[in-house]
Parts: C-alpha cells; structure tokens; sequence
C-alpha cells in the first residue's frame, strides 16, 4: 500500500506520535450508481483537501487527538470498473489494514461502497452493529435493475445475517422498502427525522451498550440547508449539533471499529461543505480513540 505524505493526506499534517499510526483514509470515489446528482468520484480529493483547513485542537476533548492517534492517508488509486469487483477490492483493502490492527475510515464515493467495506469487519469481530446516518433507509433489493444501487446499501449489508442496524435521521423510504422494515424489526432500528424532538437517546445508549459498531455516514443525513452538495438532498434532516451528540454517545458506550462517509458531491466554489465533512470524519476518529475500550 502507497501512503500521501502528511503534508499531503488527511488533516495535512505532520503526525509526530509514538509507534505507528492507528488511523487510515481511504480515498475510494466510486460513483457506479448515482441516480440524480452525480460527482461522488470527487469527494475523497475535496474533502481531504479541506480538512487541510480543520483546526487540529478538539474544543471538547482538550487536545489535538491526531497527535495521540496517527493517521496516514492512502494515495489515490484506480477503482475497478465493475461495481462487484470494486466492492470486493475495497474489501480486500480494510481486510488489510485490520489484520494490520488499524482503524480505516473510508471516504467516497458513492454510499453502494457499504456492504464491501464492512465484510472484513463481521469476519474479524463475528456480530456488528451498523452505525448508519442518513436520508434514506437503503433497504431497496434493487433500484434500476442493480442490486447493488446506492439506494440498496444498508439491504445488501443485511445480507449478512450477524449484521443489525441503527439508522438516524430516516425521512425518505419507498413503498416497496416497508415490507421489508417490518418483517426485520428486530435487525432493524430506526430513529426517524419527523420524531427528533422525541428521540430517546437513553434507549439507544442501551441498544448500542457493548457491541461493535461500524459507522456509516451519508452526508444526505444533513439538512440540505447544511449539506446541498450531494446527490439526493432532502430537508427534514439532521444538524451539526444533535449529530456530534449521537456520535460521542456510540463511542463513549459502543465499541467503534471502523467506518465509512459517502455521497459527497462537491460543488465548485462551496468549499464550506468540503469543509463540514472533513470535520466530521475528524470528530468520528477523535471520539471513537477517546473512549475507545479494544
């Protein structure tokens, strides 16, 4: 595996920490099955370009937590044309890094990176709890004739039958996905959008206690206020604040092993969004180290 340098990878800055990195960014800008907006394939490059203007001290935690982790950034590389074989490629890559004993945080790219990404997670750690923001429930079978859409995601990840989910911010399911929800309530939790003022987020301190959790961003979960640059963008969502909250609660009693941010789609001249992301995945890495019990 080839690594930008620091000056050049994630944060842009030069990661003085005892022994190795614990972190890897892996820019995978698949865009296979976008079905509005396009421009996913420019996200990894946009977003690492912005966090290069990300203040490194974490107001909340006191520090400068890059300092503490070590974080590499994977050069850019070619993504197989076919989107099964793309799927298996990024397989292979977080198979690599976890038999590495790192923590690799994905950025696409197109939200159909999902099932790939979290394979080399159930066969190293058996069950997983999948961390899932977003828009839309993703729990198509097929959209536009492909099973492995942007829109099917978190269904081709519940192929696995050791994998449960825990969606916030849901505001957008189709008919045809409502079966499916409810014959699999058990595997499946959702935190509506429409309910945030009512959200019991003691009861998902219980339901997320313990386990091993794989988190998966779609910066369409955002307020299209917040977040316009992606391809399906809907209001009704969610906001920097109670986002962050949700986050630090999963770390602080969950167990995250890893992750993926999807579905940027950069809007020239509008770098502020570019921006936003950059510092989530900063915020996910910091929280997850800070109280991470593996």
């Amino acid at each position: 595996m080839k690594y930008l340098s620091n000056k050049q990878g994630f944060l842009g800055a030069d990661n003085k920490v005892k022994g190795k990195e614990k972190v890897v960014v892996v820019p995978f800008g698949i865009e296979k099955t976008v079905s509005y907006g396009g421009g996913t394939s420019k996200g990894p490059k946009e977003i690492i370009k912005a966090s290069h203007q990300v203040e490194l001290f974490d107001e909340d935690l006191k520090k400068e937590p890059h300092q503490y982790i070590g974080i590499k950034t994977l050069d850019y590389f070619p993504i197989k044309k076919n989107i099964a074989d793309a799927l298996k490629q990024i397989e292979n890559i977080n198979k690599n890094l976890l038999d590495r004993k790192k923590f690799p945080l994905v950025l696409g790219g197109e939200h159909s990176l999902t099932p790939g990404a979290i394979r080399p997670f159930v066969k190293k750690f058996g069950k997983i709890c999948l961390l899932h923001f977003d828009a839309h429930a993703d729990l198509r079978n097929s959209y536009n004739g492909n099973k492995f859409s942007h829109a099917s995601a978190i269904r081709r990840c519940l192929d696995n039958p050791n994998i449960n989910v825990i969606s916030f911010g849901i505001r957008n399911i189709s008919t045809s996905e409502v079966p499916f929800l409810n014959k699999n309530k058990k595997r499946i939790n959702i935190f509506w959008a429409k309910d945030k003022s009512n959200w019991n987020l003691n009861k998902f301190k219980k339901m997320i206690k313990g386990k091993k959790v794989y988190l998966t961003f779609d910066v369409d979960g955002f307020d299209l206020s917040l977040m316009p640059a992606t391809g399906t963008p809907e209001p009704g969502g969610l906001f920097w604040d109670e986002t962050i909250k949700i986050i630090k609660i999963a770390a602080q009693f969950s167990h995250i092993v890893g992750g993926d941010i999807n579905e940027l789609s950069p809007i020239k001249g509008f770098d502020s969004y570019n921006f936003l992301v950059a510092k989530l995945a900063y915020k996910i890495i910091s929280y997850a180290f800070e109280f991470k019990k593996i």
